[in-house]
């Protein structure tokens, strides 16, 4: 009976119909994967050789849209780890973490002062998974600057700038500055302080070019201060002007490595006296599927794993410091860390400095008016180090990349490095800026941005009274007579005694207060701490510094009203 229906409607025999049926799947799935059938995908898993003649895996690579800007193959030795470190990958795969998500914060995120810090905010506590996603965001950002440095460095200090690989510099140059501008126009966006501030100092270098600098000052900020223009500004410029940019000269760089020139083999391979046999294994071919693209998916799981690790293990947080405050400027304002060094750059003044020089020889002048430090550190220095950089290969006429034959360039690109450290260091808050002592301590305790030792005190040690400096004797506890669990406590039966954590923070306070007193900062010094009860679960706490001015003669005082939350500190 089936055989009679089978011949009515036509329907061919049971194995014939499974090979029609395995075979409308094989086809499906060489659609998708640009000619890779199923037998040659778990080839691919298994580590087996190729299939089919001719090698489909490299159909993949001429057919693929996607595929099509990678290399059939590498030579073995330019993908050992010890030569690339897979700097340039990790930069690549920090950028598409920052475009994903990116893309999900922008569906929260509202471009105008009175809304921004508020969506922030909306972000990190009523969207699912936000405070994740941007604290991936940020992390991922720093992240970028620092392999995008690194992937820099390590080109330089191979030689794989020379020769047919020019281009490739020049590009990765400019990507490095697009990095730095990204990260930067992003530091605004949270419209905090912190942000609001150092957009406000760096934006205001240009006011001190000559005939265009006011101009591009009130282009860049949108008005004469930063507001809804400038915020407007800074955002179009994160999430559309400079990603395309940046896309379209990743495009052209991941083209000229992949397609032209391929990574460069270590010099003393490409260069150096090898054996015959020796120099083949290290050119062999490695194809890119299955050995090199196995090998990049366990870096995307590596490279993700550890961007989470670090945010669970509390290793790194986003900042988001109080709102904006356009009519008070915070004590130690201060650029993102990858700008430091500009911003010791900053504090030279080559005015200063060559009247200096001439001083020593007899020769007064007076140059301040004619040299302006703004405009000389802030709007030439800088641009003629890019210009520097992007020359490179233009100066350096060396045909031979190892390292025994470029000892001069070596030795520049060492000497550059802790050149920047040490900017870097100067632009630092603390470095060259003189800040009153009492000032300063309190400053340190608890800053105006940012936690500080003195509200990450527990608020069951914030004990009511006053604590006198006079009273003070090292090693001795404020309130021996405390008990507390606390509230992370390791268990029902932890009980802290005492109060260790406001005895450590008053003892530093009062140790460097001696300190400045003994060096005649502060003369007749009379300092304590306020604590009182100001509000059902919130602790007043103000320390208080009282010195006679060794100058006027005149009695100061400097104190500064902290209002601590029980529910308002990090629990650690």
């Amino acid at each position: 009976m089936i055989s009679t229906l089978r011949e009515r409607f036509n329907i061919p025999p049971r194995g014939e119909m499974r090979r029609w049926f395995f075979a409308m799947i094989d086809n499906r799935v060489r659609i998708i994967t640009a000619g890779l059938s199923i037998k040659e995908l778990r080839a691919i898993m298994r580590g087996d050789p190729p299939t089919e003649k001719p090698n489909p895996r490299y159909k993949v690579i001429t057919t693929s849209f996607i595929m099509h800007l990678r290399p059939r193959y590498y030579q073995a030795a330019s993908t050992r780890f010890t030569h690339t470190f897979r700097l340039g990958w990790f930069t690549m795969f920090f950028f598409i973490v920052e475009t994903i998500t990116g893309v999900i914060l922008m569906a929260y995120y509202i471009p105008f002062p009175d809304n921004a810090y508020e969506s922030i905010l909306i972000i990190e506590s009523n969207v699912f998974f936000g405070e994740l996603m941007r604290d991936l965001h940020r992390l991922g950002a720093e992240a970028m600057v620092i392999f995008s440095w690194l992937h820099m460095f390590r080109t330089y200090f191979t030689g794989s700038y020379k020769g047919q690989r020019t281009f490739t510099w020049l590009t990765g140059v400019i990507l490095l500055a697009f990095t730095a501008w990204l990260s930067f126009t992003g530091y605004l966006l949270t419209w905090d302080q912190l942000g609001y501030w150092a957009i406000t100092v760096g934006t205001s270098i240009t006011e001190s070019g000559p005939v265009f600098g006011p101009g591009l000052n009130i282009i860049m900020r949108g008005a004469p201060d930063i507001g809804a223009g400038g915020l407007l500004r800074f955002y179009l410029q994160h999430v559309i002007l400079f990603p395309l940019l940046a896309i379209l000269l990743i495009s052209v760089h991941y083209y000229k490595v992949a397609r032209e020139h391929s990574i460069s083999l270590p010099a003393p391979v490409e260069e150096g006296d090898m054996e015959k046999d020796e120099k083949k294994k290290h050119t062999r071919r490695i194809d890119l599927i299955p050995d090199l693209l196995t090998h990049e998916l366990f870096l995307t799981a590596l490279g993700i794993l550890a961007l989470l690790a670090i945010l669970y293990f509390g290793w790194f947080d986003s900042p988001l410091e109080t709102h904006a405050n356009p009519q008070k400027t915070p004590l130690d304002t201060k650029a993102p860390w990858y700008f430091w060094w500009l911003q010791g750059m900053l504090k030279i003044d080559p005015a200063q400095i060559i009247e200096t020089i001439m001083g020593t020889i007899g020769i007064q002048v007076e140059l301040s008016q004619l040299l302006n430090s703004k405009f000389i550190m802030g709007l030439i220095v800088p641009p003629t180090l890019v210009f520097i950089l992007l020359a490179i290969p233009y100066i350096d006429r060396n045909p031979s990349r190892l390292a025994k034959n470029r000892p001069f360039a070596i030795a520049w690109g060492i000497a550059w490095i802790f050149i920047m450290l040490a900017l870097s260091y100067m632009g630092l808050p603390q470095y060259g800026i003189e800040t009153p002592a009492a000032t300063r301590i309190i400053q340190d305790l608890a800053p105006e941005e940012g936690l500080g030792p003195l509200r990450e005190i527990p608020h069951e040690e914030l004990v009511p009274g006053i604590y006198l400096l006079a009273d003070y004797v090292a090693g001795e506890d404020l309130c021996p007579d405390l008990a507390y669990q606390p509230r992370a406590s390791e268990g029902d039966d932890y009980t802290v005694y005492g109060c260790p954590h406001l005895s450590e923070v008053f003892a530093e306070f009062a140790e460097r207060l001696l300190l400045a007193e003994e060096s005649g900062e502060l003369p007749f010094l009379h300092a304590y701490f306020l604590i009182e009860d100001f509000q059902p679960n919130v602790k007043r706490v103000v320390p208080t510094v009282n010195w006679t001015d060794p100058d006027t003669g005149q009695e100061q005082t400097y104190d500064v009203d902290f209002f601590l939350h029980e529910d308002g500190r990090r629990e650690e």
